[in-house]
């Protein structure tokens, strides 16, 4: 018998609750400060903003500031997604920190006999100043006006009532500001005053009742008088102003993103209106100008900030040092009220310190007590800027590589330019763009020989043009500025007068030329030909008449921060340069060395286009070489002067680039000319121009092919090459030749202008009995050339980026026809930036780094630069360090630019305290 066994009893299973799903609590919103503490710190501007991060710090570090909290930017990116609408946990986290606010202060919001006043600012992580919104004297009423007049004054209590209408209504109810101003204007024309500050206190109570009918009238709802809701309305108005138009076109113009918006700042009113024993003001740690170490700033009694801002009194010197000449007679600061002028000194000190960085302190003193509103860093000029870094590192406040790296390398273009005074003001009656920076003054003038022969007698001119041409090389030159209607930041113009270091403004779309009868329309002006005008590059403004301007200097501070740079950087830092003059230019701003020297601008002088025009038209070989005889001795000097000025530094000839008919006679009495000098007919002559013509020119019949074509041109001008550099170095100057061959795509190309350039070096050797060592190499501009790079490294002992022909090229657009589609494709997010300005590091810099690791694959040794317009822009030249190039080339004017910005990017690349040689 078998025995069963009993099966265990099943359990029966366990019902358990369901979990209470937690409800995750959102990042703290609101932070809190005053009292000696803060919840936020200074580092923390991306989420406070740099005003609630620095009114944090100055709270922590123990700043006399007003009690407040801030609410993080990630609300306002939560306030647009949620359409307007704040949730009821940020409501009552505001409520909390409100009620901290108000026992620090001793008062309490909404409080009808002891309240609490706040005012609402925005605080964006980078500074913005004036952009966006703010409000103040929140959570006065009715019912509370009377403790403040009780506490304060009547008038003061009523004024400060009235500024609250006026602000709320504008700012969160959208009420024109004109209304308002209507009737404070009737109020002073009653009282027969010029001032607010002369009207009474019934005056004020009148204007008061006046403006909360008016809110009534135009809403359809009285004024509010519950302070909670004064205060949200505000900080949705605050808010929404992120996106305002002014808002959004300043974050277009400076780079600024749109994420993570605005934070805002809730603060406990003080005032510096309540009498002679309050004031407001403004003041620096050093001069902002001039960067000098003196205490400076402005300052107004019984007055608030806004006062100072609007202008409405004249604001007055803190000291002796802060005084300007048209404030004789005004009391100072530290005369009036020495005590609070001797904190105020002593704190902005300690902030300095602190912070290590020149300070901008909003401050008020109320009754006697020294209160700080706001600090940041203080904005200056670039000439400032030099000297504050250059003595931080001298008082070692910051180290050397700090000092580099603070500077914006783009705004030293202010120290190498005539510049406008910006304390005249102006009146623009057009903007363009501004392509090279500078001032220039002068007359009008239509064309490039009317620039010359007015220049040629003294005059002082402007050119104004449709665009312009390399036949314009004469009138460029002799004008103190350039203003054309069409073309781009790298168009001819902007290229070419950067080059010059003359003030250029391009793609002026306002003016409507007319050449031919000398004037022009701008707007309801209409401006002939000898009218002055007056242009600032810096900004693309021009205006009516002669503003003047002042000469910027360089000061032992600029020299020595620059030695701090080169010691810094990897890059080595040449320039383009087609003359000695503009070779010396760039000697003097640091250059080491010629990385391009265009042989095309040598031909435009009057002297020589003919010889040029004969070779091109020539019908047959004979005729070209007596042509290129002529040509030959000119080229030979050019090089010559510019082998001597750059004495033991290398100089990249580049070959004839450019599409010939751009040296083409166009006029009749230049064909008249031509034919004479080819003898024979002007209808041979105007026949052979026109079977030159290309459909597209700059894909046409020029560069390395014009040496393939027409190998003698290209003989010339390596024998030219040569002789100078023979000559040159015969006299004792160290010369460093290198010839340059354009817009190869295949490599046989370089091999057989290689060796025809040889061929032509070694016969000139042979017959001058000397050899120098020249180097031959390309310039990569052709996208087949980059993926090629390989194979044309064979032949080649250097590359240079010519990025400008190769963004073209890449992009399939021309940067002279850019102006009227580019601007909407950098609004529209297509395009981060002009791809002509900054290297299109994803398409454009992708070539550049398959031709710098295939080129340099097949030749350890290659040497490689870049040559266009994007050697001066600090982000390309950020991106040629990362890539390993050996050196970036620029115009004469921006090589101090470059230099800063290659040390910047070095530094960047390699962390604090490095110091190495540039590669040469």
């Amino acid at each position: 018998m078998t025995t069963r066994r009993r099966s265990a009893p099943r359990k029966r299973p366990v019902r358990r609750k369901p979990a209470r799903s937690k409800r995750r609590s959102p990042a703290r919103r609101v932070w809190s400060f005053g009292d000696g503490t803060a919840e936020g710190r200074a580092d923390q501007k991306s989420l406070l903003g740099g005003k609630g991060a620095n009114l944090a710090e100055m709270a922590r570090i123990g700043m006399p500031v007003p009690a407040g909290f801030t609410i993080s930017t990630q609300v306002s990116d939560e306030f647009r997604a949620a359409r307007g609408r704040f949730d009821p946990d940020l409501r009552a986290d505001v409520a909390r920190a409100l009620e901290r606010v108000g026992k620090r202060m001793g008062a309490r919001f909404g409080d009808a006999e002891n309240p609490l006043l706040v005012s609402v600012r925005s605080g964006a992580p980078v500074s913005m100043p004036g952009m966006m919104d703010s409000i103040l004297n929140l959570g006065l009423n009715d019912r509370c006006v009377g403790a403040l007049i009780e506490s304060a004054g009547e008038r003061f209590a009523w004024d400060s009532y009235r500024r609250l209408i006026q602000m709320y209504a504008d700012v969160v109810l959208g009420l024109p500001q004109a209304r308002f101003e209507a009737r404070l204007e009737a109020a002073r024309d009653a009282r027969g005053v010029a001032l607010d500050t002369e009207l009474t206190a019934e005056d004020l109570r009148d204007l008061v009742a006046d403006y909360l009918g008016l809110v009534e009238k135009q809403t359809g709802r009285p004024f509010p008088q519950k302070p909670e809701e004064q205060l949200w309305g505000a900080i949705g108005a605050v808010f929404r102003s992120w996106n305002n138009p002014r808002a959004v076109k300043y974050r277009e113009l400076n780079g600024i993103p749109e994420s993570p918006g605005t934070a805002i700042n809730v603060q406990a009113m003080v005032y510096g209106n309540m009498g002679d024993d309050s004031a407001t003001g403004v003041c620096f740690t050093r001069d902002p100008a001039t960067g000098a170490r003196v205490f400076f700033g402005e300052w107004l009694k019984n007055a608030q900030g806004e006062d100072v801002v609007a202008g409405i009194r004249t604001p007055q010197p803190i000291n002796e040092a802060s005084r300007a000449e048209d404030t004789h007679g005004l009391a100072t600061l530290e005369v009036e009220m020495p005590k609070a002028y001797r904190r105020l000194h002593r704190l902005s000190r300690r902030l300095e310190k602190h912070y290590r960085e020149m300070q901008d302190i909003e401050f008020t003193i109320q009754r006697g007590q020294l209160w700080l509103l706001q600090t940041r860093t203080g904005k200056r000029s670039a000439a400032a800027a030099v000297q504050i870094a250059v003595d931080m590192v001298k008082e070692r406040l910051i180290r050397r590589d700090e000092a580099l790296c603070r500077i914006d390398a783009r705004s030293l273009d202010q120290l190498l330019h005539p510049m406008l005074d910006d304390s005249v003001p102006r009146d623009a009656i057009a903007r363009g763009l501004p392509a090279s920076p500078g001032a220039a003054v002068g007359a009008v003038v239509f064309s490039a020989e009317a620039a010359e022969a007015r220049a040629l007698v003294g005059e002082k001119v402007v050119l104004v043009t449709a665009e312009t041409s390399p036949d314009d090389i004469h009138g460029m030159h002799a004008a103190e500025g350039i203003l054309t209607a069409r073309g781009g930041m790298t168009s001819h113009a902007a290229v070419v007068a950067r080059g010059m270091g003359k003030c250029c403004i391009a793609g002026c779309s306002a003016l409507e030329i007319d050449a031919a009868r000398g004037l022009m329309q701008v707007g309801s002006h209409l401006i002939r030909a000898g009218d002055v005008i007056t242009l600032d590059g810096t900004t693309g403004e021009v205006m009516l008449g002669a503003l003047p301007t002042v000469l910027p200097e360089f000061g032992e501070s600029f020299v020595e921060l620059m030695s701090w740079a080169d010691r810094a950087r990897k890059l080595a830092v040449r320039s383009n340069a087609d003359t000695a003059f503009d070779a010396e230019t760039a000697r003097k701003f640091g250059a080491e060395g010629i990385g391009l020297c265009r042989t095309e601008h040598m031909f435009f002088e009057p002297n020589r286009i003919l010889a040029v025009r004969q070779l091109i038209l020539a019908p047959d070989a004979a005729e070209r070489e007596r042509a290129l005889a002529r040509l030959l001795p000119m080229q030979k000097s050019d090089f010559a002067q510019i082998f001597h000025v750059m004495d033991g530094l290398p100089v990249t000839v580049r070959l004839l680039d450019p599409p010939l008919h751009e040296f083409l006679p166009h006029s009749d009495d230049e064909m008249r000319e031509v034919a004479e000098a080819l003898g024979t007919d002007v209808a041979s002559v105007r026949s052979r121009v026109e079977a030159t013509r290309e459909s597209n020119p700059m894909l046409g019949h020029r560069g390395c092919r014009i040496g393939i074509t027409f190998p003698e041109i290209y003989r010339m001008q390596v024998r030219a090459v040569a002789e100078a550099a023979c000559e040159v170095a015969e006299a004792g100057v160290t010369v460093k030749p290198e010839i340059m061959i354009p817009l190869v795509a295949h490599p046989r190309e370089l091999e057989l202008l290689r060796e025809l350039a040889d061929e032509e070096l070694e016969r000139v050797f042979a017959d001058l009995r000397m050899r120098v060592r020249v180097r031959i190499g390309t310039m990569i501009e052709v996208p087949r050339a980059a993926l090629t790079a390989d194979a044309i490294a064979e032949f080649a002992d250097f590359f240079s980026f010519g990025t400008n022909d190769l963004t073209q090229m890449t992009y399939g657009m021309s940067r002279d026809d850019t102006a009227g589609f580019l601007p909407a494709y950098v609004a529209s997010g297509i395009l981060a930036d002009d791809p002509f300005v900054s290297i299109d590091e994803d398409g454009v810099g992708a070539l550049v780094r398959v031709a710098v690791e295939r080129g340099r694959g097949a030749r350890p040794t290659l040497k490689l630069g870049l040559c266009g317009e994007h050697g001066g822009d600090p982000r390309s030249i950020a991106f040629c360090d990362r890539v390993g190039l050996d050196y970036v080339s620029c115009s004469p004017y921006r090589v101090p630019i470059a230099r800063l910005a290659a040390a910047q990017a070095a530094i960047a690349a390699s962390g604090p305290r490095r110091a190495t040689g540039a590669r040469r």
